[in-house]
């Protein structure tokens, strides 16, 4: 069995490249400066989007990457505006649990204005299950991969406002985070720029949007800025004095 030498502790999966920067970002950034290690899984290449190429979204892709400090990405080609839920693509999900073997993986919620968004969530929720599971079997480099089933799922919000389970104390990380969103300069506001905002994540007031959320997530809980999170299921707590400090 193959054993991966690149186990990570968090993976964030995203239907297209920048969806996790935009709802995550700062909580990575949180995880990697604990001293934990993080890697993002792009399940298609935004070759559907209405700006950009799957050429300069690949770039700044790895531009963003390097900004955020993450230990590694991976881009699948699952098929932007498909995602459709197959056996072939929840193969390629789990090969890519397997290898990382995280202790928590983030998605995009269940709920959303986007189709990819929604069918993403599902493929990865079932993903992390199925990984589990002895007798299915994928291999990685010819070789047969050992289960793997994360602890944790954790979904971030995206357009929807959805009422969070947790939300995370980013006030240390927001303005770094903005960086790795940046990077995707084809897709969203550039000051300066002329181009005409087509799209709804185009306009100026949507990055002006995302730092009011996180402004308001971080009053709910006394800090400057915070990120929301839904669970998949009533979260449990096994030592008290851990999580009440």
């Amino acid at each position: 069995m193959k054993q991966s030498s690149q186990t990570i502790y968090a993976l964030a999966f995203g239907a297209h490249p920048d969806d996790v920067e935009l709802s995550c970002g700062a909580t990575l950034l949180k995880i990697i400066a604990e001293g934990k290690s993080v890697a993002v899984c792009d399940l298609t290449r935004g070759e559907m989007g209405t700006h950009g190429t799957p050429a300069t979204r690949k770039t700044e892709a790895a531009t963003a990457t390097e900004l955020m400090g993450y230990h590694r990405r991976i881009t699948l080609n699952l098929g932007d505006s498909k995602l459709f839920h197959t056996e072939e693509n929840i193969a390629e999900i789990i090969t890519v649990i397997r290898e990382l073997r995280p202790t928590v993986v983030f998605a995009n919620p269940p709920d959303e204005r986007h189709p990819d968004h929604i069918k993403a969530s599902r493929l990865v929720s079932d993903a992390c299950y199925y990984a589990g599971l002895k007798q299915l079997t994928t291999t990685l480099d010819g070789t047969a991969q050992e289960p793997h089933r994360p602890k944790h799922i954790l979904y971030y919000l995206q357009f929807k406002h959805l009422e969070p389970d947790i939300i995370v104390d980013i006030s240390k990380t927001f303005t770094a985070s903005r960086k790795g969103i940046l990077a995707f300069g084809t897709q969203f506001y550039q000051e300066g720029a002329e181009e005409e905002a087509n799209t709804l994540i185009k306009r100026r007031e949507f990055l002006t949007a995302l730092e009011a959320r996180a402004h308001y997530f971080g009053e709910q809980i006394g800090a400057l800025y915070g990120e929301g999170f839904k669970l998949p299921c009533t979260f449990g707590i096994k030592t008290f004095c851990d999580n009440f400090m």
